[in-house]
């Protein structure tokens, strides 16, 4: 059985706080071929899909696409701010390795 990404409360809080759901658009969460470690991660809001993965939580929803759901099985997605910035974040159990940056990934 497949479990699907968990969303952080302090990254449903950060879409709440851009209003994403009011301009009818999700935290789209999206696995692509390349990167420096073999794959990489594309994060944007982008309006739901019909074949999407909803997760919502505090009048928000973060989507993921079928191709993408099984190299996030049980990741965890979170917004983080640092001095060098604020992003959303993706741990994810099944990466072997992940650049510096954490953009990209191997599995």
């Amino acid at each position: 059985m497949q479990l699907p990404p968990k969303v952080t409360d302090r990254a449903f809080a950060r879409l709440a706080e851009i209003d994403a759901a009011q301009a009818g658009h999700a935290l789209r969460i999206a696995v692509d071929g390349g990167g420096c470690s073999g794959f990489q991660y594309d994060i944007r809001l982008d309006a739901p899909a019909d074949d999407d993965l909803v997760i919502e939580g505090q009048g928000q929803k973060v989507v993921v696409d079928e191709v993408s759901l099984p190299f996030l099985e049980n990741a965890v997605i979170d917004f983080t701010e640092e001095l060098i910035g604020a992003r959303f974040t993706i741990e994810n159990p099944n990466a072997t390795s992940s650049c510096g940056c954490g953009t990209s990934f191997a599995m």
